[in-house]
């Protein structure tokens, strides 16, 4: 069981199949939130988002792109955040599949700084928001993928990247595995849920990524519950420039 976990998996898992769908989707993505919240997801972009917001000297106006946000349900705990420091949020949502935004609209539908958008990340247009947060979603690439969908999340950014995502372990895998079986009975949850623990990162794939990308700007840290959250940030001069 031990030696699964040395690489990532490779298998794809059942949402990154775009012809299925419906109504078992948006049924996945509501028990998601469930896991999300019980196993703590929002923390490590909250964390991320906050380290770039002081490298930016604490603006009183901040905007953030969630790629692949599903329903967005972890930018909840942005916005009050954002409520106790009197920062004007403004959170734009994107996602490929038309459930994910159908859930994001039906979950935000009543704070309108969040705005839902169907989208691709590599349709994004260069220094779209502050800040774009890639929660639970890089690890559906792999490992040769990677270098270039955080060269457009960068791009995409104006202060820099944060992602949350992961650490391939099996105690998150045991975990996810056996809360997935309790909570629901949906095959997208079921599957996937501890299928993308397998195909989470370690240490030393954070660190290939830094090598390639040559972003001297990058850290990571490991954060609860068995996460990591990654942050990358622009040179201050090209932050400068583009406000």
């Amino acid at each position: 069981m031990f030696k699964k976990f040395k690489q990532r998996a490779i298998e794809p898992e059942f949402m990154d199949d775009f012809n299925t769908g419906g109504k078992e989707l948006r049924e996945a993505l509501r028990h998601l939130s469930r896991l999300n919240w019980i196993f703590g997801a929002s923390g490590p972009t909250l964390y991320g988002v906050k380290q770039l917001w002081r490298e930016a000297g604490k603006p009183k106006r901040l905007s953030i792109l969630d790629v692949g946000a599903g329903s967005g349900d972890v930018n909840q705990r942005l916005l009050k955040w954002a409520d106790r420091h009197q920062i004007e949020i403004t959170i734009f949502l994107t996602d490929i599949t038309d459930e994910a935004c159908e859930e994001a609209r039906q979950l935000f539908c009543e704070d309108r700084r969040v705005q839902v958008f169907r989208s691709d990340l590599f349709d994004l247009s260069e220094g779209c928001a502050d800040v774009i947060t890639g929660t639970q979603f890089v690890h559906h690439f792999s490992a040769n993928e990677l270098p270039k969908v955080v060269d457009h999340m960068l791009k995409a950014s104006r202060i820099g990247v944060v992602i949350n995502d992961i650490h391939r372990h099996w105690i998150p895998w045991a975990a996810v595995w056996l809360t997935t079986r309790i909570i629901s009975k949906n095959r997208y949850i079921r599957n996937d849920g501890p299928l993308s623990v397998a195909k989470g990162f370690r240490s030393e794939d954070w660190e290939y990524l830094r090598r390639f990308i040559g972003n001297s700007g990058m850290f990571y840290t490991w954060r609860p519950l068995f996460r990591y959250a990654v942050v990358m940030w622009k040179s201050k001069d090209e932050f400068n420039h583009r406000s």
